[in-house]
């Protein structure tokens, strides 16, 4: 059977060699929950305060009051990734591979992203008459903050490349924006050396928020009216290893072109991770509601 008749992989539109092919039906494929450094005894008491509960991502089968079991786009079970109903907090999920090679690696994912169905602010919001519900329009589309796919790499140089869909800023105001960090990640290590402090509900990935960056223009996706109806998206994310650059971005038919979106390395090295390939994706609330994200599977790809 070829690539194109086989329906789990028919979807997906990869390079030359399919490194991993993850669905999610079949178990959690090694994505598991991404967790701080602690020390050479195990103590679990000495991981950073902003990376003690990130949570570890679930199969689910897309439970919703309204409709019962909604299942995956395929078959019944999604990852699912999902914050505490606490302003700030963050979900996030990790694959840990390393490379063979350099060259082109494309990740590939059908997701969807969701925020409480019930919850107080929805109510607040419909009282307070904003973003009132209208029969289209529903208040809890405007209580998702963000999700994003990233890596983390090391060829020697360690470096990560970052795209997150800004769905609303930290004042809950709509900006269905692509945007990435024009730093590099603060690490463990730069925590134990004192160089930085940050509070449990810090953005890990980039803590100021004046270090994000836009590209391409707003996008706008497919919320659909409640947060109880599932409309899967198509997610393809071109980089390069050789060079290491951002290529581009596909969402759905629209192709954000990231030749020009930097990647800032470390400028310390990091031992024992040559060769380093790792994935992540995370979700973030700006609010005190749970936001989800789920993918259906998930499909990487090379071209060494």
């Amino acid at each position: 059977m070829t690539r194109t008749e086989d329906p789990a992989l028919a979807r997906f539109n990869p390079l030359p060699r399919v490194l991993v092919h993850d669905d999610f039906d079949t178990g959690a494929h090694g994505w598991v929950e991404l967790i701080g450094n602690h020390d050479e005894h195990g103590d679990l008491g000495t991981v950073d305060d902003h990376m003690r509960d990130f949570r570890p991502p679930q199969l689910s089968s897309c439970n919703f009051f309204d409709v019962g079991t909604h299942g995956a786009l395929s078959g019944t079970y999604a990852l699912k990734v999902a914050t505490r109903p606490l302003t700030g907090h963050t979900g996030v999920a990790i694959r840990r591979l390393t490379m063979a090679g350099r060259g082109l690696v494309q990740f590939e994912t059908y997701l969807t992203y969701k925020s409480e169905a019930a919850s107080a602010e929805n109510r607040a919001a419909y009282a307070a008459g904003s973003g009132k519900w209208d029969a289209n329009f529903h208040p809890s589309e405007n209580q998702f903050g963000a999700f994003t796919v990233a890596t983390d790499i090391c060829d020697g140089v360690r470096y990560h490349c970052v795209a997150r869909y800004l769905n609303t800023d930290l004042a809950n105001r709509p900006r269905r924006q692509w945007v990435y960090p024009a730093v590099p990640e603060p690490t463990p290590r730069e925590h134990f050396e004192g160089k930085l402090k940050l509070p449990p509900t810090a953005d890990f990935t980039a803590p100021d928020p004046d270090d994000w960056h836009a590209f391409g223009d707003a996008q706008e996706l497919c919320y659909n009216e409640v947060p109880t109806k599932v409309n899967w998206h198509y997610l393809r994310w071109l980089i390069d290893t050789r060079t290491r650059t951002n290529v581009e971005l596909q969402l759905n038919d629209t192709v954000h072109d990231m030749r020009g979106v930097p990647v800032p390395a470390y400028a310390e090295e990091y031992g024992s991770l040559r060769n380093l390939l790792n994935f992540y994706v995370s979700v973030r609330t700006h609010t005190d509601v749970r936001n989800f994200l789920y993918l259906d599977s998930v499909l990487v790809s090379v071209d060494w």
